[in-house]
C-alpha cells in the first residue's frame, strides 16, 4: 500500500521529504514510454556503491516515493531505483487485459533504458508478483532476490474481499472501502503485538480516504487485473541468492504462504520480523531495512534480534555469508 504518509518515530511525509540523500548522491527522474504507456522511475545514485542497484518493487497503492524513509539506510550501499509502472502511482491508466508478463515487460524496458543490466530485486506485496514474473522471465538481470509479504496464490481473504471493495469504490462509498482495505491489510490486534498498529491504522485509513478519483479508478483495475490473471506461473526461479521476509503476524500473506513461495525458489531463505505484520517495512522500517541491505551486502542475517529463526525451506543449510 501507499505509505508515505507521516507516522510517528522514522517515518517519512507525504509533502515533506524527511528523507533527502545525501548531496553526493544524484537523484534523477525518468519519463518512458512502453508500449504507448507512459511511466516514471525514480533513481537515487550512489557513487561508491557496494553492490549492484537495487530495485524497489512496491504494493499496488504504493508509488516511487514511498520508499523514501528507507533511503537514510539503503542508498549508502547502492543505487535506488523505483517506479511507477503503467497503471500504477501517477502513470498511466492501464486496462486490466494487460497482465503480469506486460508488467514484467515494462521493469526490462526500464532496466534497458536506464543502462543498468542487473540490478537486486526487492518486490513487496504485489511487487513481489511483478518482480518474481520479471525474474522468470527476464533471469539474466537479477542478481539476488529479497521479497516480502509475498505469496505464490492470491489469500483468500482478499479475493473474498475484492468484490465487496471494488463495489464500494465503483459507487464512490470510500469510507466503507477504506475500512475494509484496513482491515485487510492489517493484522487483528489481538494476533499479537505489531509495532506502531494504531498510528500505521489511522495512516492507511486517511489514505484511503483522499484518494483522487484517478487512484481510485487504478485500484479497481488494479483488483481486476490481479483476479483476472493471478500471481503466479510455474516457470523456472533464476537460481541466484534469495530471501522471503515478512510479520510474524502477516494474516494477508501469512509466514506459511512466505514459506511456500520459498520452497519454490531453488535458493531461498525464509524468515519472519517480529512485532510486525503485512505492513512490516512501515511497522519496523529501520529493520527491515537493514535486513534487506545485509542480504543484498552479503552480510550475516540471522541471530538479528528483530527477526525469528531463519529457515531453509528447501532443505539446504543456510549460507556462510546468510551467518
Amino acid at each position: 500500500m501507499r505509505t508515505t504518509a507521516a507516522i510517528p518515530q522514522d517515518a517519512p511525509n507525504a509533502h515533506r521529504h524527511d528523507s533527502v540523500p545525501p548531496a553526493s548522491e544524484r537523484v534523477e527522474e525518468r519519463s518512458l514510454t512502453f508500449e504507448g504507456f507512459t511511466y516514471t522511475c525514480r533513481i537515487v545514485h550512489q557513487s561508491a556503491p557496494r553492490t549492484a542497484p537495487l530495485l524497489l518493487l512496491g504494493g499496488s497503492s504504493q508509488n516511487r516515493y514511498s520508499w523514501q524513509g528507507h533511503e537514510r539506510w539503503l542508498s549508502p550501499l547502492c543505487t535506488l531505483v523505483t517506479v511507477d509502472l503503467p497503471g500504477y502511482g501517477s502513470s498511466d491508466f492501464l486496462p486490466a487485459r494487460y497482465g503480469m508478463d506486460f508488467l514484467a515487460a515494462a521493469v526490462r524496458h526500464m532496466l534497458v533504458s536506464i543502462d543498468m543490466p542487473r540490478v537486486n530485486l526487492f518486490g513487496g506485496c504485489f511487487g513481489e508478483v511483478v518482480g518474481l514474473r520479471f525474474a522468470q522471465l527476464h533471469p539474466e538481470f537479477v542478481r539476488r532476490i529479497v521479497f516480502c509479504g509475498a505469496a505464490k496464490r492470491l489469500p483468500e481473504v482478499y479475493t473474498d474481499a475484492v468484490p465487496r471493495l471494488s463495489r464500494a469504490l465503483e459507487r464512490g462509498d470510500i469510507d466503507e472501502a477504506a475500512g475494509g482495505l484496513v482491515r485487510l491489510f492489517m493484522s487483528n490486534p489481538e494476533a499479537g503485538r505489531v509495532r506502531k498498529h494504531a498510528a500505521v491504522a489511522r495512516l492507511l485509513q486517511q489514505q484511503f480516504l483522499d484518494q483522487t478519483p484517478d487512484e481510485i479508478r487504478k485500484a479497481v483495475e488494479h483488483n481486476t487485473r490481479l483476479m483476472t490473471h493471478g500471481c503466479y506461473r510455474p516457470l523456472p526461479i533464476p537460481d541466484v541468492p534469495s530471501l522471503v521476509f515478512t510479520g510474524e503476524y502477516d494474516t494477508l500473506c501469512t509466514p506459511q504462504m512466505g514459506r511456500e513461495l520459498a520452497e519454490v525458489m531453488p535458493t531461498a531463505w525464509f524468515t519472519t520480523v517480529k512485532d510486525a505484520d503485512h505492513l512490516v517495512t512501515v511497522e519496523r522500517r529501520p529493520e527491515s531495512s537493514d535486513l534487506i541491505g545485509r542480504f543484498c551486502t552479503d552480510r550475516p542475517i540471522d541471530d538479528l534480534p528483530y527477526c525469528n529463526a531463519v529457515e531453509s525451506p528447501c532443505a539446504e543449510p543456510v549460507p556462510a555469508g546468510c551467518r
